[in-house]
């Protein structure tokens, strides 16, 4: 039910009905979560992101360069003169501060100024050579065939599923982010809305068993479709008078009171959030009128939307702009946003050119709004994508493959920032973790990544070991090191 679609049901719309509440009377399970306001924000790079044109090496380039052939990103400063295909790559690649593993350099996209700025203030960490893994599995494992894969290898809608529900044998549609909802939805005082906000709608990732998403835009929350009693236009008013008669009816049937008080849940939460989130509207420079979000730029307005929620959701955040009866009172919330269109397999230079300069600049802009209210150390950002893709070349982009690079953003007391985690492999054709076409054998396990986050945001580590079967395979949660370490 979580899953289906409530865009054809006409002037009885409910975006925010059965999609984004807690199923009623739902138990809370767990009381694990503890201390002050946490939030995770999860960025799925929905496609398969190039991300060895993301996180680039410098002291390797000669490497790198020969193995991306006409997909590499020029370093001119180590000699390396590949031609770029469009004039737009001629800046170098970007340096990252710091030498890593084995005393090497790294860098970054020439577009991704502003994660450079992140990593090199240690506001942001790489974990490195990341996938999907049911078992740590070497490449003679792997060709022998002694291990066991993940359903669907290098399938988008597999490989999509998986990373958002860290089940790597089976389809299912309950999320990690659903089930923790499911475990400590209970630490909220407000239980009318769900503690898991989406800003691309129905995912897999936040629906649980009892929880499923609270659906909002960069504009605010949604609400019914056509429900307005300000409205002058008539269709608007007779939806509006049509909907008031019937949730003014008393019903006997028990289906019928069922989706009639879902019906009134949904409309007083979208009004409770509308009243609090108007309250709190622009993130100021010093008070001056340039405000920290670049109104062009589409996924820096989600994560503008994302901060004024949690600028209203505490009161720790709120620095006495809004008032206490309209904070909305949460103690834990998980944030979604799906950036599609990384699936390159032509015109890859050009897209990342403009995409990743996107996504760089929105992270940046979101730390710099997070400070504003004082929660940089409360909530961690982290991208997913699907799949890394092929170092190879099929002409104009790459292909699918495994193993990739993802990003963690947070303050300096919640990470271990400036880093790069994990082991970024040899690109080298034929190497240790290559087997075949530039596909890379993930040595880090997503389960891992997952882990390392929940353990911080309050899941008990027996919970974790339900949510995440296969994190044994990887790592004992009840040991004190993190699976990673990216979190202090």
């Amino acid at each position: 039910m979580g899953q289906i679609s409530c865009a054809g049901m006409g002037y009885m719309t409910l975006m925010n009905s059965l999609l984004n509440f807690k199923a009623m009377n739902a138990a809370a399970i767990s009381n694990s979560a503890s201390g002050g306001y946490k939030a995770i924000v999860c960025i799925l790079q929905a496609g398969g992101n190039d991300s060895f044109n993301t996180l680039i090496p410098i002291t390797d380039h000669a490497e790198y360069a020969l193995t991306r052939s006409n997909l590499a990103i020029p370093n001119y400063d180590s000699g390396i003169e590949t031609e770029p295909m469009n004039p737009a790559y001629l800046n170098n690649v970007r340096l990252l501060s710091g030498t890593h593993q084995m005393g090497k350099q790294y860098g970054v996209h020439p577009s991704l100024t502003g994660v450079q700025n992140l990593f090199n203030n240690n506001k942001l960490s790489f974990i490195s050579n990341i996938g999907t893994l049911m078992s740590p599995t070497d490449k003679t494992q792997y060709f022998n065939n002694t291990r066991t894969l993940p359903l669907g290898l290098f399938s988008h809608s597999d490989q999509i599923q998986q990373w958002q529900t860290a089940i790597m044998d089976k389809r299912t549609a309950t999320g990690w982010g659903g089930k923790i909802a499911d475990l400590i939805g209970d630490q909220n005082m407000n239980q009318n809305i769900s503690m898991n906000f989406t800003l691309s709608g129905t995912n897999i990732f936040q629906s649980g068993n009892s929880n499923v998403e609270y659906a909002i835009s960069e504009n605010g929350s949604i609400g019914i479709n056509g429900y307005d009693p300000n409205s002058t236009w008539i269709y608007n008013q007779l939806r509006t008078q049509a909907i008031d008669n019937m949730l003014s009816e008393t019903y006997q049937d028990v289906f019928k009171k069922t989706y009639v008080d879902t019906i009134k849940q949904s409309k007083s939460a979208h009004e409770e959030f509308s009243i609090a989130i108007n309250k709190y509207n622009e993130f100021e420079i010093d008070g001056a009128h340039e405000n920290v979000f670049n109104a062009a730029n589409p996924i820096s307005q989600k994560l503008k939307m994302i901060a004024r929620t949690i600028a209203v959701s505490t009161e720790e955040a709120n620095n006495g702009n809004v008032n206490s009866s309209d904070v909305l009172d949460f103690n834990r919330q998980i944030f979604f946003v799906n950036f599609g269109g990384w699936d390159h397999h032509d015109e890859l230079l050009d897209s990342q050119v403009g995409m990743l300069g996107v996504l760089g600049n929105a992270l940046e802009e979101f730390n710099e709004a997070l400070q504003l209210i004082g929660m940089e150390d409360c909530v961690l950002t982290m991208t997913t994508s699907e799949f890394g893709r092929t170092l190879t070349s099929n002409g104009d982009g790459s292909d699918h493959a495994w193993g990739g690079n993802v990003m963690v953003m947070g303050g300096d007391n919640l990470i271990n920032g400036g880093k790069i985690f994990g082991t970024y492999p040899s690109l080298q054709l034929g190497s240790d973790n290559e087997i075949g076409n530039g596909v890379l054998l993930p040595t880090t396990a997503t389960d891992c990544y997952f882990a390392e986050a929940s353990k911080w945001f309050g899941v008990s580590n027996g919970d974790i070991n339900n949510i995440f079967p296969r994190l044994a395979e990887f790592h004992s949660i009840n040991s004190s090191p993190r699976p990673i370490g990216f979190l202090k």
